[in-house]
């Protein structure tokens, strides 16, 4: 690893840190700017000798970070469509590495994993469904992408793949729990928001880890 490059994932990790304290803080540019710096870097340290894919995921995410923490429907919508691109570029980086296997799909344990997310998904689709209101379409659209990511994983040997993408779908859930599901003032509510940015932000530290680094 060069040393802009180590300086870089520092800098992202000390970002991912210094966010923590400031997950259930109300809205401002300073939160949002301190949460999507710590994938953006994780991005531009992707760049030498990365995978283009990689970078290309975690700077759709980096955008929806910055999108999802500003107010309004609009911008909530726009970081969702972010996301779900982020998601359509890990698919890709994974179905494209040459030690992918669509065969994988059919052996142990891959189908009951497959089985899991499938029930999952039914089951957020029927929770979320009557309470998402004009949000709905986007917030159902976006299930049976975040669950395709969880199959491409599956194609790949290395299970610490499909543990960084059940994190990343992880996070998905929790937040999605908190913005739908939870009443205000949910005791939930306390620890949710650090639940969210741990799964998250190790899903794509993680991703960065395999297919980035060294």
């Amino acid at each position: 690893m060069t040393t802009p490059q180590l300086f870089t994932v520092a800098l992202a990790f000390a970002c991912a840190l210094a966010y923590l304290p400031l997950t259930a803080r109300p809205e401002s540019l300073l939160r949002s700017g301190v949460k999507t710096a710590s994938v953006a870097l994780l991005a531009l340290a992707a760049l030498p000798g990365g995978p283009m894919l990689l970078m290309v995921a975690l700077a759709f995410c980096a955008l929806g970070d910055w999108l999802l923490s500003r107010p309004g429907e609009r911008a909530f919508m726009a970081g969702v469509g972010a996301f779900a691109a982020g998601h359509l570029a890990y698919i890709a980086l994974f179905l494209s590495r040459p030690d992918a296997d669509p065969a994988r799909l059919l052996t142990l344990p891959a189908p009951v994993v497959i089985a899991g997310l499938i029930v999952l998904g039914g089951v957020m689709a029927r929770l979320l469904a009557p309470r998402a209101g004009p949000l709905k379409i986007p917030v159902l659209a976006y299930i049976p992408i975040i669950l395709g990511m969880g199959l491409a994983a599956l194609t790949l040997p290395a299970a610490t793949v499909l543990l960084a993408a059940l994190s990343f779908i992880a996070s998905d859930i929790v937040l999605a729990t908190e913005t739908f599901l939870l009443r205000d003032g949910h005791p939930a509510r306390r620890w949710t928001p650090f639940a969210v940015w741990l799964l998250y932000w190790g899903a794509q530290a993680g991703f960065w880890a395999l297919f980035a680094a060294p």
